[in-house]
């Protein structure tokens, strides 16, 4: 399995991205965009292993069971440098970092290649900084940056990059994916392709994970339970409990898939004593997956208010006779109630409750208190 089949439905963007890793001279700055579920760090990362890949043909480049290939996979690569920010905006310390970094001549591979998630957290201050180092940088770096869409990045920065625009991937894709790679059913893979709105990670944790879906079935049925102000409360502490709950399991769910993916790249014994080398790269992982904790939650969260609004998208897809299918086909008749009882304003107005809602939790709100709030909102 190379490295591209993660990219489903980005047969465009795949095939740009396998000419540029056979290119001898690849461009050296690229932006990523595309909207949450779209792929933006998963095809950052396949251009990363390609360009890194150890295949002597350069058509071959991405191969995805290469030292390479398989080491960038599980971040251990050592001339790639993945950056996530744990923060609610890249420091300035974090860009220095990258900065001094990117100087580093490649060890092993043909690139030192560095990955930025979250290129839209960059504020001005922080973009001059990293700003050089991205217009002129050394021989053999190719910095890969990700952003929703070119405009939440610095003009000054996106200008200096290459566009790579990735759109959400079609429903039946991310089921084909699910079925091919994971071994999923085909009903149930179609049925979590759609829930997850073609996202494909979230697509896969709901696919093998029963408590997953029941959580999402719960969150998504919050406005059925709704009947006054006593009720919201409830339904709030409710929703903030089960975000709890979904953090710690995807916590765990991804920090047991990282460990595995580093021992097997680290060529670690199945049983015993681990090396040196092995500790502590072991001990690095569980210090970043402790940093993450904290994304993870907001990110949960964040996901949770999604799925809240696919009801109201639902409902107002009913009340406008637009035709197009439900997400949530198990609700059909509880969405045709609901929205024979309200008018489309009325869903417009609470779809933007979330929203605020959604911009609150990203700026650190108390979750309890912002939920409250929405929750009273949607009466």
């Amino acid at each position: 399995m190379s490295v591209w089949d993660e990219l489903v439905g980005q047969d465009s963007v795949v095939h740009q991205l396998q000419r540029a890793a056979q290119d001898p001279n690849p461009t050296h700055a690229w932006l990523f965009t595309g909207p949450p579920g779209s792929g933006r760090s998963s095809a950052a990362l396949a251009l990363a292993a390609a360009l890194l890949c150890e295949q002597t043909d350069p058509a071959q480049r991405g191969c995805g069971h290469c030292a390479a290939c398989r080491t960038v996979a599980s971040g251990s690569h050592a001339d790639l440098t993945h950056f996530r920010t744990e923060h609610n905006e890249i420091r300035i310390d974090d860009a220095r970092e990258l900065v001094v970094r990117a100087q580093d001549k490649p060890s092993v591979g043909r690139w030192r290649v560095l990955v930025v998630e979250d290129a839209d957290r960059m504020v001005e201050r922080t973009s001059n900084v990293m700003l050089k180092a991205i217009e002129e940088p050394p021989p053999n770096t190719i910095w890969l940056l990700c952003a929703p869409s070119p405009m939440d990045v610095l003009v000054t920065i996106r200008s200096r990059c290459r566009p790579v625009t990735l759109r959400i991937p079609p429903v039946d894709a991310v089921a084909h994916l699910l079925e091919t790679r994971d071994g999923v059913p085909a009903p149930l893979a179609m049925e979590c392709a759609r829930l997850a709105q073609s996202h494909v990670g979230v697509a896969r944790r709901l696919a093998h994970y029963d408590d997953a879906r029941q959580r999402r079935r719960q969150v998504v049925e919050m406005p059925l339970r709704l009947g006054g102000v006593a009720d919201a409360v409830r339904e709030a502490d409710r929703l903030t409990k089960l975000a709890e709950e979904e953090a710690a399991a995807d916590a765990q769910a991804r920090h047991e898939d990282e460990k595995a993916h580093l021992l097997v790249a680290l060529g670690a014994p199945e049983s015993g004593r681990m090396p040196p080398n092995v500790r502590s790269a072991l001990k690095r992982l569980e210090d970043d997956q402790k940093r993450r904790a904290k994304r993870i939650r907001t990110d949960t969260l964040d996901r949770f208010l999604i799925d809240l609004t696919t009801f109201y998208r639902d409902v107002l897809t009913v009340q406008l006779g637009t035709g197009s299918e439900l997400i949530n086909t198990h609700l059909a008749e509880d969405l045709r109630d609901y929205a024979l009882n309200s008018a489309p304003e009325e869903s417009l107005k609470r779809i933007d409750v979330i929203s605020r809602t959604r911009a609150r939790i990203r700026t650190n709100a108390a979750a309890g208190l912002a939920f409250e709030a929405m929750a009273v909102s949607l009466l």
